[in-house]
C-alpha cells in the first residue's frame, strides 16, 4: 500500500479520534456543570423548605399576610378606580416614603376592623353596632384624611414658595441663562415641595422627555391653579414662539398681585375667626371680674 496513503489514514483515524474525545469530553463538562447548579438550587430551594416556622422571620409569617389581608379587605370595599385615585393623591402629597397605594389599602383595611371592634366593646345591642359602624368608617376614612391633609399643606407650600421662585426665575432669565440653566439655579437655591418639583422636571427632561410634557407632569402632580397657569402658559409661549422673558415677567407681576390679594383675604378674615374664641372665652371671664363683686354683694344682702 502506499506510504502516502497510510499516512493519510492514521491521520484521519487521529482526527476522528480527538474530536471524539472532545464532544465527550465537552458533554461529560456540560453535564457536571448542570449538575453543579442543580444541585445549588436543590440547596437554596431546600434551604428554604427546611425552615421550621419557627425559624422564619415574624414579619414574613406574621405582618406580611396580615397587611395582604387587610389590603384586600379594603380592595373589596372600595371601586375599581380608587387605586388610580389614590395613585393620584399620594403624587399631590409628594409620594412620601412611608405611604404606597398598597400600604394606605392595608392601613384602611386595619382602621376598619379595629374601628369596629372597639365599638362592639364600648356598646351592646343596636347602640353597639351603631357605634362600631361609625368607628369602622372613621378608621376606614382615616387614611384618606391623613393623605389629603399632607397634600394640603404640600400644595400650600408650593402656592407659598411660587411667587419669590417665579421672581429669581425671572431675574436668571433676563441676566442672560437659558431657561433649563435658570430653572436649575432656582432648584439649587431654593427648598421645599416646589424646588423639588423643578428639581423633577429637570431629571425627566434630561432621561429624554420634552419640556412641555415635562411640565404637564408637574401640573397634573399638584392643584395649584397658579401653578398650572403659569405651565399653560409656558406651553403655549413654546408652541407660538414667544420669548420666555416677557412670559415669565407677566406671570411674576400677576403672582405678586395675588399673593397681595390672599394676604388681604386672610387678615378680613381674622375678625370673623376671633369671634368664636371672643365670645366663648373671654367675654365670660369678663362678665365674672365685672359683675361678680355685685352679684356677691347682692348675695351677702
Amino acid at each position: 500500500m502506499d506510504p502516502v496513503l497510510l499516512v493519510g489514514l492514521a491521520a484521519l483515524c487521529a482526527a476522528l479520534t480527538l474530536g471524539l474525545g472532545t464532544l465527550a469530553t465537552g458533554a461529560d463538562d456540560r453535564q457536571r456543570v448542570q449538575r453543579q447548579l442543580a444541585a445549588i438550587a436543590a440547596t437554596r430551594v431546600g434551604g428554604a423548605q427546611v425552615l421550621t416556622p419557627e425559624e422564619v422571620p415574624f414579619a414574613d409569617r406574621v405582618i406580611a399576610p396580615t397587611f395582604e389581608l387587610a389590603s384586600r379587605l379594603a380592595s373589596r370595599l372600595t371601586p375599581s378606580g380608587f387605586v388610580g385615585q389614590l395613585q393620584h393623591k399620594l403624587d399631590v402629597a409628594g409620594n412620601p416614603a412611608s405611604f404606597t397605594p398598597e400600604r394606605v389599602l392595608s392601613l384602611k383595611g386595619f382602621g376598619l376592623v379595629i374601628g369596629a371592634a372597639l365599638g362592639f366593646v364600648y356598646g351592646s345591642g343596636p347602640v353597639g353596632l351603631l357605634i362600631a359602624g361609625a368607628a369602622g368608617a372613621a378608621g376606614f376614612y382615616l387614611p384618606d384624611l391623613l393623605v389629603y391633609n399632607i397634600g394640603l399643606k404640600r400644595q400650600q407650600d408650593i402656592a407659598r414658595a411660587l411667587p419669590d421662585a417665579m421672581d429669581l426665575l425671572t431675574i436668571s432669565v433676563e441676566a442672560g441663562l437659558g431657561f433649563d440653566a435658570a430653572l436649575s439655579q432656582v432648584a439649587r437655591n431654593t427648598d421645599g415641595p416646589l424646588a423639588g418639583e423643578f428639581m423633577r422636571v429637570l431629571q425627566e427632561m434630561q432621561i429624554g422627555k420634552s419640556r412641555g410634557d415635562a411640565f404637564r407632569a408637574m401640573a397634573q402632580r399638584t392643584s395649584v391653579p397658579e401653578l398650572k397657569a403659569f405651565v399653560s402658559s409656558l406651553t403655549q409661549a413654546d408652541a407660538f414662539g414667544i420669548p420666555v422673558a416677557n412670559v415669565l415677567r407677566e406671570q411674576s407681576k400677576e403672582l405678586r398681585v395675588k399673593r397681595r390679594q390672599r394676604a388681604e383675604e386672610r387678615a378680613q378674615k381674622v375678625p370673623v375667626k376671633i369671634m368664636v374664641p371672643l365670645v366663648v372665652f373671654i367675654f365670660p371671664v369678663m362678665f365674672i371680674v365685672i359683675l361678680g363683686p355685685a352679684a356677691a354683694g347682692w348675695i351677702s344682702r
